[in-house]
């Protein structure tokens, strides 16, 4: 992470020849939004004087509260590299403040904020690495996305069958342009289906990263003639798209790794055993911010490599929760339920509220599972104790909904924005006509 000034940015604009700066934020949803600004304005950008109309943002204010600052985090400045020179576009994202001064509480990114702020109460800081799928789509004659997948690869496949090799290059390259570590690129199993990983940081920086991500993959897709989607499950048959979640812990005091204890058989440490205690405790509760989509739960069904069953194993890739192989400062725990739609300063809030939770009430998690879930019968399962997600979207808005945790991690105005935004949603789902019913159905009866 870069530590920049004002004076540097400053210097930075005119050297570069920027001419426009993006103030960048996300809806409760983690959708991005930006406000537009000539390089003019950048003292006043800079000083926090810039306003904008929160009424009109998902999830936000009601008309007559509407006003509210934005003030740009400084290390997240950037400059496009897919903008033309001269007149190059850079970019600072955003906390969003009220106009006395005070965080706004419906901020996702300050919600993120607040609970790193706990976790370093309790000495730790919070790491997260990201496992990011997507699919590239090909488009129609005017532009518009089809579900046409842009070739038939499959793992680690290489040209010719990966089309997509290209694009993905240039997404790779453009990540790199801005800042990004990547340690790995490669083709997935579905066909169209592609993953970039890069590396594990602060969970802040990480977060702003997944925004920073998906907005660089859409826009280098869209300059291929494709489309890029993180929508869970855009496909019926195949595997879906996830967002693996790998994260540690490491103490304030010495910048060590708290999930390691080279004494342990696992050689993971009681902070590590009682951070997945908390995870497989609360994971039903924050599925709704990991998983929030009608479509999410189309992702999360037994048969495509997606994690249903709450568990965990130091190697078995069925349970919802895995311990890579790796120790020392890599010891990490990796959660495979979140998918790429999830707004990250909420979902990795979410995740973390779980862990810490688990330390702090010493929640021992059952005996880790060798053998595969997937395969075990109904009855299996019972007798190991093995819980599963929720099955559908309104399953998990009834788990969020008495969720003491959620509430106390989101803060009133989110959670219940939220939870009225994803009753609504559940709602128009369950009252619309699919193609499926008239398929099934229209002549049948």
């Amino acid at each position: 992470m870069k530590n920049y000034t004002k004076e540097d940015i400053i210097r930075i604009c005119k050297e570069q020849d920027v001419k426009f700066i993006r103030l960048q934020f996300v809806d409760i949803f983690g959708i991005l939004k930006n406000v537009a600004v000539p390089v003019e304005q950048l003292e006043a950008v800079l000083n926090n004087e810039i306003m904008f109309d929160g009424s009109s943002i998902e999830g936000f204010v009601r008309i007559q509260e509407s006003d509210m600052y934005l003030r740009p985090d400084l290390n997240t400045f950037t400059i496009f590299p897919w903008r033309p020179s001269p007149n190059k576009v850079a970019r600072l994202i955003c906390d969003v403040y009220l106009p006395d001064g005070t965080p706004f509480p419906g901020c996702p990114r300050g919600v993120l904020k607040k609970m790193l702020k706990k976790a370093e109460e309790m000495g730790y800081k919070f790491f997260v690495g990201p496992e990011i799928e997507f699919f590239l789509f090909l488009t129609d004659e005017n532009g518009n996305p089809t579900l046409q997948t842009h070739d038939q690869g499959g793992y680690f496949d290489l040209a010719p069958v990966d089309l997509g090799e290209d694009a993905r290059r240039d997404m790779v390259l453009t990540l790199e342009e801005m800042g990004f570590e990547i340690e790995a690129s490669h083709h997935e199993v579905a066909p169209g289906q592609h993953e970039i990983d890069f590396k594990y940081d602060d969970a802040l920086y990480t977060a702003d990263n997944v925004v920073t991500f998906k907005l660089v993959v859409k826009t280098i897709a869209q300059r291929h003639g494709l489309h890029a989607t993180f929508m869970p499950k855009p496909i019926y048959g195949i595997n879906g798209s996830g967002m693996h979640t790998n994260m540690s812990l490491a103490r304030v005091s010495d910048g060590k790794n708290a999930f390691l204890d080279p004494n342990d058989k696992l050689q993971l440490s009681k902070e590590a055993y009682y951070f997945i205690g908390g995870l497989m405790k609360h994971a039903r509760e924050f599925a709704l911010v990991t998983n929030p989509l009608v479509n999410s739960y189309k992702r999360l069904v037994p048969g495509y490599e997606a994690p249903v069953y709450i568990a965990w194993s130091p190697r078995n890739r069925s349970p919802l929760i895995r311990v890579p192989a790796k120790r020392g400062q890599a010891t990490r725990v990796e959660l495979r339920c979140p998918d790429p739609s999830a707004n990250p300063y909420l979902a990795f809030a979410a995740v973390l509220a779980a862990g810490l939770d688990g330390i702090k009430n010493k929640i021992e998690p059952p005996e880790p599972v060798e053998e595969n879930i997937f395969i075990m019968s109904e009855e299996e399962r019972a007798k190991r104790g093995i819980g599963s997600l929720p099955g559908s979207l309104e399953e998990a808005i009834k788990e969020f909904e008495n969720s003491a945790l959620m509430r106390e991690t989101l803060g009133d105005h989110i959670f219940e924005k939220y939870l009225e935004a994803k009753k609504l949603e559940w709602d128009d789902y369950r009252t619309k006509v699919h193609q499926w019913e008239i398929d099934s159905y229209l002549t049948k009866y």
